[in-house]
């Protein structure tokens, strides 16, 4: 179905579950028209008749080359205008560094790093065109410091930080904004993929759902706050880490919480 070009729309990436299907609904309840991005177009599509069916759906891999650039053309070739756009679709594993498929590092940061900078760079000049406009770049706590285990995707989303932070301040006065989520260890099938929920001590710490994640993040949108840590344990945990803790008992106590359980041996037939 095509939009009203002159109605704005919020582009929603990594859509059809966890943290970006709440926000497609929590956005939806405000009233915003979505655009539902995602790899499996099936659940786009159930997500999109759930919310009414008036929503656009675009399935696209963003980790493939130019996926960004494809995107846009795929927009603008609907009608449609993006004001917000939530840069939520991204990817890690739990595992030693030197015992991930190359594949997989790669992966992790076409899609974490590369995907989410395009995407931005291709959205952006239109935004400032308008003088207005919304980008949320989905981070993590783990952005603060090394998480050893989960050490490529620490750091690209010490990257996600610290690149939102410095655009930030070079969009100052132009009417667009944007902001830097971090939520911590929150509840979705994110785990189950990262391999973070198989016997880790990171599981025993309280978890947010998705949707108080989303709830923190649309309500600093409102308040126009770049830097969203969600949960008070996480912003005392943020504090004690940057502030308080050595670094390297910082790095020390990040390794214990994700070091992957042994795995049992087979018994000998």
């Amino acid at each position: 179905m095509r939009s009203d070009p002159a109605s704005p729309c919020a582009l929603v990436t990594g859509a059809s579950s966890g943290i970006g299907a709440a926000f497609a609904r929590a956005l939806h309840r405000r009233g915003e028209r979505l655009i539902l991005v995602a790899r499996r177009v099936d659940r786009l599509e159930a997500l999109a008749a759930e919310l009414g069916g008036r929503h656009e759906v675009i399935a696209a891999d963003l980790a493939a080359p130019d996926a960004a650039g494809r995107l846009l053309e795929a927009v603008e070739s609907r009608g449609l205008v993006v004001d917000l756009l939530v840069n939520n679709a991204g990817l890690g594993h739990t595992k030693a560094f030197a015992d991930e498929p190359i594949e997989a590092v790669r992966s992790m940061i076409d899609l974490n790093v590369r995907a989410l900078t395009e995407l931005t760079h291709a959205f952006l000049p239109g935004m400032r065109s308008r003088g207005r406009g919304r980008i949320v770049n989905v981070a993590s706590n783990a952005a603060f410091q090394p998480v050893p285990y989960l050490t490529v995707y620490a750091a690209t989303k010490a990257y996600v930080l610290s690149f939102t932070e410095g655009l930030a301040e070079e969009l100052r006065g132009s009417g667009v904004k944007v902001q830097a989520l971090c939520p911590g260890v929150t509840a979705t099938e994110f785990l189950e993929v990262a391999g973070t929920h198989r016997g880790l001590l990171v599981n025993r710490l309280p978890m947010m759902t998705a949707e108080q994640v989303v709830g923190a993040s649309l309500d600093g949108l409102d308040r126009e706050r770049l830097r969203v840590v969600v949960g008070l344990p996480n912003r005392l945990l943020g504090f004690v880490t940057q502030r308080l803790a050595p670094h390297g008992l910082s790095r020390r106590v990040a390794a214990r919480l994700y070091r992957p359980a042994p795995v049992a041996a087979e018994p000998r037939r």
